[in-house]
């Protein structure tokens, strides 16, 4: 009986032991999980505070050199305080002089105002002179455009001029005489001279070409233009005949031979358009006046 009672027992304390073991090994288990996180986080709290530390140095370093510059603006303002107090103590000014320095302040300010509109001014008239020096400039540079442009009309004009003096004095012209113009009326298709203005239906020219032994077979045109009282040219059956910007009556085309020879032609107008006064024939050969003569009509 005993020896079962101690078995028993012996079986309670083995198993009271393996509690406290495995109560020991929980709580060491708990114990190191709870000391893991804690060294975790103070690791943590480690490296913040290094951090910290290092700002901290930082700001007491930046805090350190801007407390030397304001030690170097502190003795600057010191010594201009002081270089101020040297200079109230040298000043004797009254209130006298401080009214007379006040007066003579607001006539600089003035003229300082005057200076101000003056100068305003001129800022604008030279705004003005310069738009106008622009504009100025713009016609000049126009100007020589059309300068350059006129002298090459002119340079051109005298080319032609000389061209046509070169043939002017190469062609020789005919010699007209006795150049004569006339009114003539119809009858029965027959021509009658008349001076009597309202029944006149034809105007004819007439005039001598001089002889000329040298030359002969030569072709030549001539060109009759007559001009009533107002001085406006008289048209052959209302057709305008224009050579090279000059109008003329008739065209007359003959053949030179060398010899004196008697040129004639007529222009139809219609009959009562012409009116009393002095008419005028004048005779061109390549717009050149040879010959020219007048007649009445009454």
């Amino acid at each position: 009986m005993n020896l079962q009672d101690n078995k028993f027992n012996n079986k309670i304390v083995f198993a009271a032991l393996v509690a406290v073991i495995v109560g020991i090994l929980i709580a060491f288990y708990y114990s190191y999980a709870q000391s893991q996180t804690q060294i975790g986080y103070l690791e943590k709290e480690r490296s913040l505070l290094v951090k910290d530390l290092t700002l901290m140095r930082a700001e007491v370093d930046r805090l350190s050199a801007l407390n030397e510059v304001n030690d170097i603006d502190l003795q600057d303002s010191r010594e201009r305080v002081q270089q101020l107090l040297d200079s109230v103590g040298r000043l004797n000014f009254n209130i006298q002089k401080l009214r007379e320095f006040r007066s003579e302040l607001r006539k600089m300010e003035a003229r300082y105002d005057s200076l101000k509109l003056r100068n305003n001014y001129l800022q604008n008239n030279n705004r003005m002179l310069a738009n106008q020096f622009d504009e100025t400039r713009k016609m000049l540079e126009e100007l020589r455009g059309q300068s350059n442009t006129l002298a090459e009309a002119e340079a051109e004009l005298r080319r032609k001029n000389r061209e046509l003096s070169s043939e002017l004095r190469r062609k020789s012209y005919l010699q007209l005489n006795n150049p004569e113009g006339s009114g003539f009326r119809m009858r029965s298709g027959k021509p009658i001279r008349t001076n009597k203005a309202s029944t006149i239906e034809k105007l004819r020219g007439c005039v001598t070409v001089a002889g000329n032994p040298n030359v002969s077979g030569e072709e030549k045109v001539i060109y009759l233009q007559f001009l009533g009282p107002d001085m406006r040219v008289i048209e052959d059956n209302d057709s305008i005949l224009s050579v090279n910007g000059n109008v003329y009556s008739k065209r007359v085309e003959l053949l030179f031979l060398g010899e004196e020879l008697n040129v004639c032609d007529f222009i139809t107008i219609p009959e009562g358009s012409l009116e009393p006064g002095t008419y005028t024939l004048n005779v061109f050969e390549d717009e050149r006046l040879l010959a020219t003569s007048e007649f009445q009509l009454k």
